[in-house]
């Protein structure tokens, strides 16, 4: 892992984030100028591919649902051990979510309007539109989607297009924000920087 930046605020958190291009983000939820939930939703939505990872004082299941339905993919508290942060990074990066163990089951209780109805779209989604809208997440062209999938480009336009319907967003970046905020699919390969 690498280190690319250090912020201590979040106006300069957001404003470090388009040059450092992070694969994970470690925010402190109680930063000195706004909430460091907004700070990590507003990466999120921009920078869907980024993994935001909440470090804090704060052992509050009420703060860690907040910060899973904002998009951040792990809520630490800073007692973790150095050598069990890293490891809990690692597991990040590998496509999971972590949490406490004493916070789990609150959070994993309450699930919000907007994840019960993002579960209700996704589940419509077919398997190989599944294969598109993971590739769509790493930022793929229609073309290297095609080659990829041994499939024509107009068949790629045509999953995009259901995957757009199906998921009611109006974009392909809409499409890979709504996957990585809501989980729906696994982006395998990725390593992290920061």
């Amino acid at each position: 892992m690498e280190v690319v930046g250090v912020a201590t605020r979040g106006g300069e958190a957001l404003a470090s984030v388009p040059e450092a291009r992070p694969d994970v983000v470690l925010l402190d939820i109680g930063l000195p100028d706004q909430s460091g939930l907004n700070v990590g939703k507003a990466i999120v939505e921009k920078y869907p591919h980024i993994k935001v990872i909440a470090l804090t004082a704060l052992n509050d299941a009420r703060v860690a649902q907040e910060a899973i339905r904002a998009g951040f993919v792990g809520y630490l508290t800073k007692d973790t051990p150095v050598s069990r942060l890293v490891g809990l990074i690692q597991t990040v990066c590998d496509g999971q979510v972590v949490i406490p163990q004493q916070l789990m089951s609150s959070v994993a209780e309450t699930k919000s309007p907007q994840e019960r109805d993002a579960a209700l779209f996704a589940e419509q989604l077919t398997e190989r539109e599944r294969d598109v809208l993971r590739l769509l997440v790493v930022g793929a062209a229609s073309r290297d989607i095609a080659e990829k999938l041994s499939i024509s480009p107009n068949t790629v336009r045509t999953h995009v297009q259901s995957i757009l319907s199906k998921l009611q967003v109006h974009s392909r970046l809409g499409a890979a924000a709504f996957a990585v905020r809501y989980r729906v699919v696994d982006v395998p390969g990725e390593r992290s920087r920061g």
